[in-house]
């Protein structure tokens, strides 16, 4: 009798473990189909179809190739066709913006995806755009898009940061755009409290800042693309 019981008991306990083996199967499969829905669902990002060297980089990044000189197709990026598209969609990219923010709020993370595609269709130097987007894929499980992104945002950022200290206008870190400038002090984790423009060795932003512990720190951004840009703007 006792030995009856003892292989009901483990018959039972195998049918336990069997049981939750085939739970575990399917929790992971309706991950994947969840995933695969958001994927399937998403905007992709529209490589400019120009000749021009920002539009070749943007390409090759998309198909996966991140190895490039991300000074370089910053910079490109002033002198691209796409540039001046990119200035005429100013308010259309401030309302994408806001509208990623209020996603990100609700955890709608399909349209978070597609919305910050939308964002890098128009200025595929936006930081703040790559950096959401990469986190985004990082949360719903798709590490290859995640490593992706997170490569790029911060062969952008090392770009900027490697080259000078910030400390001086004269080492100032060089930018193409004031967005740069904001996402750069917010990676720092700072406050501005006054900006204005620095002659002094160069043509710079001045950024008197409080750090979080309340102590204040003056940064300086090398500034001489931005006005390149404007002109490129005006040529056009």
């Amino acid at each position: 009798m006792k030995h009856a019981t003892n292989h009901i008991q483990q018959r039972y306990v195998q049918a336990e473990k069997k049981i939750r083996t085939m739970i575990k199967h399917c929790f992971i499969t309706l991950i994947f189909l969840f995933n695969l829905n958001i994927i399937l669902g998403q905007t992709e990002i529209k490589v400019p179809e120009f000749d021009d060297s920002y539009s070749k980089s943007v390409k090759i990044l998309e198909n996966g190739n991140t190895d490039i000189d991300y000074k370089l197709f910053r910079e490109s990026f002033i002198e691209s066709k796409q540039f001046k598209i990119a200035s005429e969609k100013s308010t259309e990219f401030s309302e994408l913006t806001k509208t990623m923010y209020k996603q990100m709020s609700e955890s709608e993370f399909d349209s978070v995806i597609s919305t910050t595609k939308k964002m890098l269709s128009i200025d595929y130097t936006n930081m703040t755009a790559h950096k959401v987007l990469r986190q985004t894929y990082k949360i719903v499980g798709d590490t290859i898009n995640a490593e992706k992104y997170k490569t790029i945002q911060f062969g952008l950022l090392k770009s900027i940061v490697n080259n000078g200290d910030g400390k001086s206008c004269e080492n100032g870190w060089s930018v193409i755009q004031v967005s740069e400038e904001y996402f750069i002090l917010n990676m720092l984790g700072v406050k501005l409290s006054k900006q204005n423009v620095d002659n002094n060795g160069g043509i710079c932003d001045r950024m008197e800042v409080t750090d979080e512990n309340g102590e204040e720190k003056t940064y300086f951004f090398e500034i001489s693309n931005v006005f390149k840009g404007r002109e490129n703007l005006k040529r056009k």
